[in-house]
């Protein structure tokens, strides 16, 4: 009898798992009205896909299966459930229009997912064509904790805010403006990009300051600055 034999791609893919998982918890929560809670099921998924992308590296175990495993959970969880979050939230009152709306953040990001996949060259990479999933999905979760009551829902303006962003956030998982990726925690990591390790070490310390409340904000600012350097690198080349 053949013993079960354990890699360490278990220990990178039991973190996908969990990701996914989070991501399913969140649609069950979201349905059942408990909004807040989705939400934070879909940041702790981002926290689990960071994560299994860490471990990967540490136990020398990336591999094709677990980035196609990767894609099919992000897809749920940062996909399917802020879609049916906001949906839930506020784009039910919009009938089949919100149906459509709110979709657009889950066929964007596998949109997104699959050209990564098609596209992907080794494992690390210093920036993401397009906004990454994860980034999409928690500025969504971000806005209904910053922004929902609960019993009463989005007060003005913030309601109003609510297609514009998923119309944008949805643009931007399927466009080629760069996004760069965390810096790695490491003296050469933190060496070779300083200002991106000062810009999360000032991020983390924002979030315990605010108590969690600056989050939105910060991947707002995120997402800002890649669009305007994308435009400043293109009127750059243009003057060249």
């Amino acid at each position: 009898m053949n013993r079960l034999r354990l890699t360490p791609s278990v220990i990178p893919n039991l973190f996908t798992a969990m990701n996914m998982f989070c991501g399913f918890l969140s649609i069950i929560n979201a349905s059942q009205e408990q909004y807040n809670y989705a939400a934070w099921l879909i940041i702790i998924a981002a926290l689990f896909d960071a994560l299994d992308g860490v471990m990967a590296r540490l136990t020398h175990s990336s591999s094709e299966l677990g980035v196609e495993l990767d894609s099919l959970s992000d897809l749920v969880s940062f996909g399917a459930a802020p879609a049916f979050l906001i949906y839930e939230t506020q784009l039910i009152n919009y009938s089949v229009f919100g149906v459509i709306i709110s979709s657009l953040l889950m066929i964007a990001g596998g949109f997104r997912l699959a050209r990564f996949n098609v596209q992907l060259v080794g494992f690390d990479k210093s920036y993401f064509k397009g906004l990454p999933i994860p980034s999409s999905a928690i500025t969504v979760a971000a806005f209904v904790l910053t922004y929902y009551r609960k019993g009463i829902g989005f007060q003005e303006p913030y309601a109003e805010f609510i297609i514009p962003l998923i119309i944008v956030l949805s643009f931007l998982m399927v466009s080629t403006i760069k996004y760069d990726t965390l810096p790695k925690f490491t003296l050469k990591g933190i060496k070779s990009r300083p200002y991106h390790f000062g810009f999360v070490v000032l991020s983390i310390i924002l979030l315990i300051i605010t108590s969690g409340k600056a989050l939105f904000y910060i991947f707002v600012f995120i997402i800002l600055f890649g669009i305007f350097r994308h435009i400043f690198y293109r009127i750059s080349k243009k003057s060249n």
